[in-house]
């Protein structure tokens, strides 16, 4: 049957499904059998297919939709017993225990004789039993901290006491159910009416374990306490309790919008309706917060930081965006009413230094989530409206209003700032509020002259309007907040050539002596730490000039005083310092122009890019040493940790690459990882922009292949950095990167098998045996490298036992292979297989014609290490079957195993002693005899 008939053959899909599941590709058979049940029009064949999936389900712990598959079987043929034992298999993995017991019980009583079905009729029963003593215990322990929490002539300690031990109790299943069915969250509810900052913070994390992972309980919790409580709580001016309630309502948001994709949400047995209506209730509220003026900032600011995080789909490939549709329709022109708020004038709600920011990744996440030009379309019109709205008015607060929300847009959805920016006399007005002599007026304009500059276009038309301006500003303004800001908008503008060393915009010398400005304001603490942002944010322009960065890196004041505005409560300055360490690093992507390119462009007279001679290797590699020296990595590590909108995919992306580039160097990746820079990686690696996480993988394999991985991430953090690795298996990735993956791989496989298992789990063999083929001879040594130390687990060894597949066949002509590297990859891999597997021993001779001549020339081998294995080979053949030893010995083996196994120089005593073994099992097989030496011969002696 050809491949197409195939495709449109259930029958043989299925059989296809089938054989793939016993090779151990089980993501494969699932395809197989998904196709088949779309081709399939028989019930019966249908039944069986399902029942099939969800034995692949099962495996890959995929325990919902094995479920589900195996109820589907049922519901064709309740008396498919396989079908019954899978789906109470299921139900167990899950949590039902009453359900696997009624399944187990059905199938025990279909197959009395049955020991898997006994089996787990009695896992099934002690679990309940333990299920149930858990309870009672849990029940008592709850009732004793309501009785203490409800006295109101128990002691303060005593009740607090009680409060954080109802928290530890949440966090267990058993606890937090007991909890909810003593009506809890009616005590809860009055706890956090309590004037006890303790006594709230612990009534909020309580309701975290009884939300975390659960529908049915968050959604009576959202009912029952009311979104205009949590909100409330989160508005108050106590930054740890609006932390620990903004946390909260994160759960909440995931518990519900999670379970929305299975079939059976919460861990209880009904399918619940769906929890739309409690999440329009919740963004509502957190919408309704924007304006406020009863919300403090820091609240405001987690309200922004919720709608961000929940709001935008977090992977494109899902369709639905209706959230944020319905987020722009019923709450864009409240998110502008924050963005346009300047805090200097008495009205609008009150903001942090981060709120503005916040605000422009927000309108940012939401622009970049709409799908059509009509959405994008009603997204511009509504922003419009807004400013044109305020604008209009002759009040001159009103203006500003329009300016400082364009000024957010730029920020943010940059798009919509500029045509917002090219309103009839808005920058006119930006330009001529810059001459006010009102310090606020000045500094709104400032500030959005700064963010327009960040087009050429309109670079060039500030540059020739707007430069005498400012710097007119920076030399004659008296206020200090005035002249930051001013010489930033030069900064901007003279870095508008970028990495160009041809393209300058001010005369030489200037961005040096902008720069030693910007350092000066930066180390000055007298300073308010917004002001000395505004620095950062020019040295993150100026740094593209190598002068700059080499001025930079030598003064480890200004160094400290940046990383300590990195660690600082304003995070809007993240980027700034991030910028400013890709530019020192060069860790931005340079393209190298194609010379023959740029002779043409000469001939053309085009403009051609030139690089600064201080960008050339061995200076960079000098400000690394330098950065590192002045702290670099804590700063990064502190970054990273923030939560926070400004923590935008962006500024992961720049700490990434700075990363890779402070790895670079074999001698400071122990520094690195001393000082946290192996945890900070694995999230950076995770929830990075597609290049981002590419870089934050491959420092992680950096790391991985020269430190002991179990030191550089401790405990279960290192099975956090397989799939990373993983990622890096990959043809968009450079070879480069493929080659430290496996490398890194091949160190994490050697280490225990629960790491091999979650290597196999992420689907790494498959990719691994890809690069086996390679034609570049690193690569290809390092996978079968990886390849020897999976071999340790009985999974991949199932793969070579698997019949019709040449596997076996590449390590024995791998193993003749004249690259050293592969060859003792190779034939280590061998000799392990050989020694777990006796049965693939007998498979040798029929991979190839040359096996014999290859297995003599390891024999032969100069490398002691070569030596060993191939002696491993011919003991592990020769204890497998006698036939195999026969052949052996007839052949030049004999004679070399004679020699090995008398010792002598140059030969180890491992190997004279397995060539000794070798041939004491000749003498049992009786194929040589014994006397007093070792001879050839057969049958008895004459």
């Amino acid at each position: 049957m050809s491949v197409s008939e195939k495709e449109k053959d259930p029958a043989a899909l299925k059989e296809e499904g089938n054989t793939l599941f016993k090779a151990g590709d089980t993501q494969g058979a699932v395809r197989c059998y998904t196709k088949a049940l779309k081709l399939s029009d028989s019930q019966a064949e249908s039944a069986v297919l399902y029942r099939n999936r969800s034995a692949c389900y099962l495996k890959l712990e995929e325990f919902s939709k094995a479920e589900a598959d195996a109820s589907k079987a049922l519901d064709t043929d309740p008396g498919d017993v396989k079908a019954r034992f899978r789906r109470a298999q299921s139900f167990q993995k899950l949590g039902r225990l009453d359900q696997a017991f009624l399944d187990a019980q059905r199938c025990a009583q279909l197959e009395p004789k049955n020991k898997a079905f006994q089996d787990l009729l009695r896992q099934l029963g002690a679990q309940i039993h333990q299920k149930s003593a858990q309870l009672n215990s849990t029940d008592a322990r709850v009732q004793q901290m309501f009785s203490l929490l409800l006295d109101a002539s128990a002691k303060d300690s005593d009740r607090q006491k009680a409060a954080q031990n109802l928290v530890v109790l949440s966090r267990e299943e058993a606890g937090a159910e007991q909890i909810f069915r003593n009506d809890g969250v009616k005590l809860i509810q009055r706890l956090l009416l309590s004037k006890q900052e303790d006594v709230v913070l612990s009534a909020l994390r309580t309701l975290v374990g009884l939300c975390t992972g659960h529908q049915s309980r968050t959604m009576a919790i959202v009912n029952e306490l009311g979104m205009e409580q949590l909100c409330t709580v989160m508005g108050s001016g106590a930054s740890t309790v609006s932390l620990a309630a903004c946390h909260l309502l994160q759960v909440m948001f995931e518990a519900l919008t999670e379970s929305m994709k299975k079939e059976i949400r919460g861990k209880d047995e009904a399918i619940l309706p769906e929890p739309s209506k409690e999440l329009r209730s919740m963004l509502r509220h957190l919408l309704g917060m924007m304006p406020a003026a009863n919300v403090s900032g820091p609240g405001r600011d987690s309200a922004i930081n919720l709608l961000v995080k929940q709001v935008p789909r977090k992977s494109l490939k899902n369709p639905d965006n209706s959230l944020t549709l319905w987020v722009i329709d019923q709450g864009l022109r409240k998110i502008l009413e924050v963005a346009g708020t300047v805090p200097e004038l008495s009205e609008g709600p009150p903001l942090t230094d981060n709120s503005h920011m916040s605000c422009s990744v927000l309108l940012s996440k939401l622009y970049d989530d709409l799908k059509s030009d009509n959405e994008r379309e009603n997204f511009n019109k509504l922003c419009e409206e807004y400013v044109q709205q305020h604008f209009s008015r002759s009040s001159l607060d009103a203006k500003l209003r329009a300016i400082q929300t364009v000024s957010v847009l730029l920020q943010g959805p940059s798009d919509v700032g500029n045509r917002a920016l090219e309103m009839s006399g808005m920058m006119d007005a930006v330009i001529s509020l810059c001459a006010s002599e009102d310090v606020t007026h000045q500094q709104v304009a400032v500030e959005a002259l700064i963010h327009a500059a960040g087009k050429a276009k309109r670079a060039s038309f500030i540059t020739a309007n707007g430069v005498a301006l400012l710097k007119d500003l920076y030399k004659k303004s008296e206020n200090d907040r005035i002249r930051v800001r001013a010489l930033v908008g030069l900064c901007k503008l003279g870095s508008a050539g970028g990495t160009d060393f041809s393209m300058k915009q001010f005369a030489e010398g200037s961005t040096l002596k902008l720069a030693k400005q910007c350092r000066k304001w930066l180390c000055n603490e007298s300073l308010p730490p917004t002001s000395r942002r505004w620095s950062v944010e020019g040295l993150a322009y100026l740094t593209f000039d190598a002068d700059v960065k080499e001025d930079l890196v030598e003064d480890k004041s200004a160094l400290l005083a940046m990383f300590e505005l990195a660690k600082s409560e304003d995070k809007t300055v993240l980027f700034a310092v991030g910028s400013t360490l890709v530019n020192c690093t060069n860790s931005y992507e340079v393209e190298k122009p194609d010379p023959q390119m740029v002779e043409l462009a000469k001939y053309a007279k085009q403009h051609v890019p030139e690089e600064h001679p201080k960008d050339a290797p061995s200076y960079v590699e000098k400000r690394l040493v330098k950065l590192l020296e002045a702290g670099v990595v804590s700063a990064l590590v502190c970054m990273v940790k923030h939560e926070s909108p400004a923590l935008t995919e962006a500024c992961r992306d720049c700490i990434a690459r700075v990363f890779l580039a402070l790895v670079e160097r074999q001698e400071d990746r122990g520094t690195v990882v001393a000082q946290g820079g192996g945890k900070a990686l694995i999230p950076l690696a995770s929830d990075n922009t597609d290049v981002g996480k590419i870089k934050a993988a491959q420092a992680l394999a950096k790391i991985t292949i020269t430190s002991n991985p179990e030191i550089a991430f401790p405990g279960e953090r290192i099975y956090e950095v397989v799939r990373p690795l993983v990622s890096l298996l990959s043809l968009e990735c450079t070879l480069l990167q493929n080659f430290e993956a496996l490398m890194a791989l091949t160190n994490l496989a050697g280490i225990s098998d629960r790491l091999r298992q979650k290597i196999i789990k992420e689907n790494a063999v498959a990719k691994i045996e890809g690069y086996m083929f390679e034609e570049h001879d690193l690569v290809r040594a390092s996978a079968t490298e990886c390849m020897c130390n999976l071999v340790l687990s009985t999974e991949v060894q199932k793969l070579y036992l698997a019949t019709g597949n040449d596997r076996l066949k590449l390590l024995v002509l791998y193993s003749g292979e004249e690259d050293e590297r592969l060859r003792k990859a190779a034939a280590g891999t061998l000799a392990m297989l050989t020694a777990e597997q006796p049965e693939l021993c007998a498979r040798i001779p029929g991979t190839t014609t040359h096996w014999l001549e290859i297995v003599q020339t390891l024999l032969l081998s100069e490398l002691s290490d070569l030596r060993h294995r191939g002696v491993v080979i011919v003991q592990n053949m020769m204890q497998a079957e006698k036939s195999l030893a026969e052949m052996l010995m007839e052949s030049e083996a004999l004679e070399i195993l004679s020699v090995l196994a008398k010792g002598g120089e140059g030969t180890p005593e491992p190997v004279s002693k397995t060539a000794q073994n070798c041939l004491e099992k000749a003498v049992e097989y009786g194929i040589i005899r014994n006397r007093e030496g070792r001879e050839k011969g057969k049958g008895t002696e004459p």
